[in-house]
C-alpha cells in the first residue's frame, strides 16, 4: 500500500452536558480529523483527541495541527507499507506529540484493515464480540447534582462509574455517591490534582474505606515514587494514567510498584500499537488494564472499541455511547451501549461509515496535500446531523 492524499480536518462539537476536572471546565470539544488515502482510492480515518488546553498535558489542537502539516503528514505520504508498524517508523525520530501520532496511527490502521478486509479489532488481536462501558462525571455544582448525574447513567445501563475528584471535592461527594449506590463499581480520577503531603494522605485514607475499584492518577505525572508510596499504604488499587506515556514509564511504574492498575489511553501512548504494546506488557505481568477516553467523536471512540476488545482489558472503558456525550455523530450508526455494554463491530476497518460531508461542512479549518491547500471557514451551524 502507498500513501497518495491526506487530509485534516479541525471539528469542533458541544457537549451535552458541560465536564469539569480538577483543571478546568468545558462545554465543548476540538480535535483534528485524519483522513488517509491509498494509491487504490481506499480510505482510513483516525482522530487526533488533542484537548484544546494544555492542561491534561502539553499537547493543544494548535500544537498537533503544526506537527500534523509539518511533520506527521511529510512522513507518511508517498511512503509504501505492508503493515501499520511500517508507516509509524516514519515518525520514530518525533519525540513526543502522542496525540498527533495517535491520529495518524489510527487512520494507518483504519486503511490497513479496510485494505486486508477485516475489522479493525480483528487486525489488532481482539476476540471479544463486546465490551464493557463505564462512564465518566465531572465535577458538579452540588452533591445534588452529581447524584442526579449518576442516577441518570445508572438507569440508562451503565455498571461502573468514575468520579472526577479534586482537593475539596472528594470525600464527601464520594461517599455520598457510594450511600447512595452501595452496590456501584466506583472509581476516582485525581489528575495529578494532589500533593504527596499530610493533609491528602489524610484524604486516601478516607477514600480507602469507600470500596473504591481505584484511585486514578492521584499525583502529578512524573511522580512515581509518591504513587509508590501511596499504593503500600492503602488497599484501594492506585491506577496511572497521565503517568504512563512511553513504555519504558509502564516498566518503570512495574518495577516500583506504583499502582496496581493502568489505564490505556490510545492518544496518550501515541496510537494503537504502542497501546497493543502496552496491553501485552501489562498482560504478561499480571496487571489488569482498561481504555481511557479524552471525549473522542466517533471515529477515535470506534478504535478505542476495537482496542478494548483484547483479552486483557478485565475492566469497564471508557467506551460509553455517544448519545452520553454529543447529540450527534461524525460515523453511522454510532457507538451505541446496551446494558452498559458496546458491540465490537466485525465489518471492514473501524466498522462505521465515516459521515464526510459532515465533516467537510462542520470543519473551521482543513488541509489537503493534494496541491497542499489549507484553509480556514466558518463552519455550517448544522449540528453535525447525521444525513
Amino acid at each position: 500500500m502507498r500513501i497518495s492524499r491526506v487530509r485534516l480536518f479541525v471539528l469542533r462539537q458541544s457537549l451535552l452536558h458541560s465536564f469539569e476536572t480538577s483543571s478546568h471546565r468545558k462545554s465543548g470539544i476540538e480535535h483534528i480529523l485524519v483522513e488517509l488515502t491509498d494509491a487504490d482510492g481506499r480510505t482510513g480515518w483516525g482522530e487526533i483527541a488533542s484537548p484544546s488546553d494544555p492542561y491534561f498535558g502539553a499537547e493543544t489542537t494548535a500544537t498537533a495541527w503544526e506537527i500534523a502539516t509539518r511533520y506527521l503528514l511529510p512522513a507518511v505520504l508517498g511512503r509504501e507499507f505492508d503493515r501499520p508498524e511500517q508507516l509509524e517508523e516514519g515518525w520514530s525520530r518525533i519525540r513526543g506529540h502522542e496525540f498527533a501520532k495517535a491520529g495518524f496511527s489510527g487512520a494507518v490502521w483504519d486503511l490497513y484493515a479496510r485494505a486486508t478486509g477485516v475489522a479493525l479489532a480483528s487486525a489488532l488481536g481482539g476476540d471479544r464480540d463486546e465490551v464493557v462501558a463505564g462512564v465518566s462525571l465531572g465535577i458538579e455544582p452540588s452533591i445534588d447534582d452529581l447524584l442526579r448525574q449518576v442516577d441518570v447513567q445508572r438507569a440508562a445501563g451503565y455498571g461502573r462509574v468514575k468520579l472526577k475528584i479534586a482537593p475539596g471535592w472528594d470525600v464527601e461527594p464520594v461517599h455520598a455517591v457510594r450511600g447512595a449506590h452501595p452496590d456501584l463499581d466506583l472509581h476516582v480520577d485525581a489528575n495529578g490534582a494532589y500533593s504527596d503531603d499530610e493533609e491528602s494522605a489524610g484524604v486516601f485514607a478516607r477514600l480507602d474505606r469507600e470500596g473504591l475499584t481505584m484511585i486514578e492518577q492521584p499525583f502529578a505525572p512524573r511522580d512515581l515514587v509518591s504513587h509508590a508510596a501511596l499504593q503500600a499504604r492503602i488497599g484501594t488499587d492506585v491506577c496511572l494514567d497521565e503517568s504512563i506515556v512511553a513504555l519504558g514509564d509502564l516498566q518503570t511504574m512495574l518495577r516500583l510498584r506504583a499502582g496496581r492498575v493502568l489505564n490505556i489511553k490510545v492518544s496518550r501512548m501515541g496510537g494503537l500499537s504502542v497501546a497493543r504494546a502496552a496491553h501485552d506488557i501489562a498482560v504478561d505481568a499480571g496487571m489488569p488494564v482498561w481504555c481511557g477516553g479524552m471525549h473522542e467523536f466517533g471515529i477515535g471512540r470506534a478504535a478505542n472499541v476495537a482496542i478494548s476488545s483484547l483479552p486483557g482489558f478485565l475492566l469497564p472503558s471508557d467506551v460509553s455511547g455517544s448519545d452520553k456525550y454529543y447529540a450527534s455523530d461524525i460515523i453511522d450508526p454510532p457507538i451505541v451501549a446496551v446494558d452498559g455494554r458496546v458491540r465490537v463491530p466485525r465489518s471492514t476497518g473501524i466498522g462505521h461509515e465515516v459521515l464526510v460531508e459532515s465533516i467537510e461542512r462542520g470543519a473551521s479549518r482543513s488541509f489537503d496535500s493534494a496541491g497542499a491547500r489549507a484553509s480556514e471557514q466558518e463552519p455550517t451551524p448544522v449540528g453535525l446531523r447525521r444525513e
